[in-house]
């Protein structure tokens, strides 16, 4: 896939999620409002919310896509991390609103009476967000886009508040109003936690973490699979945005060439990016392989 293709899908999935998230908080907020509910009418102000992360995710998907430069020499990947970091930011300060609300509400015991329009509401979000969640998962899996996974995960935060707004509403429209408030405050544990393993993969990211180890070792046996490549001495990869980049020490014939070596390295790289989409790019060091060397490093 080229490099304007994945954005160009990338843009789309952000594209998608931001306009049936308008149309969703307009519908909660009226619904909320006028059927009486807290439980949507929150959910509606947490749809405005989103704008904040879909909007941040849109900007780092502009940056992101910019090619390497002089002062960015590993490219503007990172954008994408940084604008999961924000999501997840906007994630917890969701869950908490809606906690603090949830609480005052049963405190002051100041209940409502929702009508059946809330109900609806809330049951339309969870199947129109859940298809959003599934589609953008899809879609940033395959493109291995930390952003929109990110953007997935919101539009799943979203869907698992809505089933509790649905059970609480609907506890209320049913002659149970406590029922509205105590679904709000349950669901924000659930959006902690939603927001808490957004901010870890996005964190882990940004820290240079290493790939999936199922990664590593495919790429280790590939290039092991090259003629003149005795062994792979050291394998890591760190990622930027959608893209992998990793750095390879090949053990070789110590009386090969440089010509030679060379050819058998740019071979590797060729079946790395040939095999593995997502590699932005591969370094790759040449050893002997008939004696031991130590790698010089201070980190």
């Amino acid at each position: 896939m080229q490099r304007e293709e994945r954005f160009s899908r990338a843009d789309q999935v952000i594209k998608v999620g931001f306009w049936v998230n308008a149309l969703l908080m307009v519908m909660k907020l009226l619904a909320g409002y006028y059927g009486r509910s807290e439980a949507v009418f929150a959910d509606g102000v947490e749809s405005a919310c989103d704008f904040v992360a879909i909007s941040a995710t849109m900007l780092a998907l502009r940056i992101g896509r910019k090619p390497f430069d002089a002062k960015h020499p590993y490219g503007h990947g990172k954008a994408e991390s940084i604008a999961a970091i924000v999501v997840a930011l906007v994630i917890f300060l969701t869950g908490g609103g809606i906690l603090y609300k949830a609480i005052h509400t049963i405190m002051d015991r100041s209940y409502g009476e929702p009508e059946l329009m809330a109900v609806a509401a809330a049951f339309a979000t969870i199947i129109i967000k859940e298809a959003l969640c599934r589609y953008s998962i899809r879609v940033g899996g395959n493109l291995g886009s930390p952003a929109v996974i990110a953007i997935a995960k919101d539009h799943r935060k979203d869907a698992v508040t809505s089933i509790a707004t649905l059970v609480g509403v609907g506890g209320a429209f049913f002659g149970i109003p406590v029922m509205d408030p105590l679904a709000a405050g349950l669901t924000s544990f659930f959006i902690f936690h939603i927001g808490f393993e957004t901010f870890r993969s996005a964190a882990h990211d940004l820290m240079d973490g290493q790939p999936p180890a199922e990664v590593i070792a495919d790429m280790k046996i590939l290039a092991e699979g090259v003629a003149g490549v005795e062994h792979v001495h050291e394998i890591r990869g760190r990622r930027s945005g959608q893209y992998l980049i990793v750095d390879l020490k090949l053990d070789m014939d110590p009386e090969m060439t440089v010509k030679r070596s060379h050819d058998i390295a740019t071979e590797v790289k060729r079946l790395i990016f040939e095999r593995f989409h997502n590699v932005g790019d591969v370094m790759i060091h040449i050893n002997p392989h008939d004696e031991e060397h130590e790698d010089l490093i201070r980190l």
